[in-house]
């Protein structure tokens, strides 16, 4: 059984917990949304699955009902305690700490491929993906919830009027697509904003063969001023020949390149 609206407010008055807007935090109340995204994430016996940011553990109940391998990851020591309390009697692995910082080691079981499947907390809900994606490759799919304006982000493609660095990045290392949307009142305390659901599908490899870190200072030099064209903004970076050599106009402005230009230019402005 998940937790309800109810519930969730008797373990924060029970224990005198008050959430933190620093640490974003906003637990999911309603049993159909976190089954839902139970069953978006396709997962059962035999599957690895980490729930980053758990809270009292709406989602990671949800998920362990399917039979799937769960370990859930808390950042707040209160929470963490009662989560583990909830949790750990279904065979859930609880890990206390910050997934920004973690030993991703004691995470994913060597030479296994696992699914993250989360309720991002909204604060650094990019950041852990961008982490997980760059430096997890044992994390091969991610089932996320963020904040509604950056999930768009995250699936944006060149045209889109959310397309940016972000979405350049996510392109690099994966497939994104947006599942679903959830509404403010599923959650407590309730958010100003809506959410949305978001499935990460990560390549096989990267999209292209450069160096990643090259490659991300010039598409985030690009963006900084995305509206200028790219021979103004990109300066001595990228000569005119290398413009030429990429097959890229110097007049066109970063938001029309995909990962796939923006690797070309790369390559030639490194030649």
């Amino acid at each position: 059984m998940t937790h309800s609206r109810s519930r969730l407010v008797e373990l924060l008055d029970e224990h005198e917990i008050r959430l933190s807007r620093a640490l974003g935090q906003n637990f999911v109340g309603d049993a159909n949304t976190v089954r839902r995204i139970a069953r978006m994430a396709a997962v059962g016996p035999g599957d690895a699955v980490i729930d980053v940011g758990a809270g009292f553990g709406s989602l990671t109940l949800a998920l362990a009902e399917t039979g799937a391998s769960v370990t859930a990851v808390e950042l707040d020591k209160r929470v963490a305690t009662v989560l583990r309390r909830e949790v750990e009697p279904l065979g859930v692995k609880v890990i206390e700490g910050d997934a920004l910082s973690l030993d991703w080691n004691d995470v994913v079981v060597p030479g296994k491929t696992a699914t993250l499947v989360a309720n991002l907390p909204y604060n650094v809900g990019t950041h852990i993906v961008t982490r997980v994606l760059d430096r997890v490759p044992a994390v091969t799919r991610l089932v996320v919830m963020l904040q509604k304006e950056v999930a768009q982000r995250l699936v944006a493609r060149v045209g889109d009027h959310a397309y940016g660095s972000l979405s350049v990045k996510i392109r690099y290392h994966a497939d994104a697509k947006m599942l679903g949307n959830v509404p403010p009142t599923v959650f407590v305390p309730k958010p100003d904003v809506e959410s949305s659901i978001v499935e990460i599908q990560r390549l096989d490899k990267p999209r292209v063969d450069v160096d990643h870190a090259a490659l991300f200072a010039l598409v985030e030099r690009g963006f900084a001023q995305r509206r200028k064209m790219l021979r103004g903004v990109l300066g001595k970076a990228v000569a005119p020949e290398a413009f030429a050599c990429a097959g890229i106009e110097p007049t066109a402005r970063a938001e029309e390149l995909d990962v796939v230009d923006w690797g070309r230019l790369v390559e030639c402005a490194s030649g």
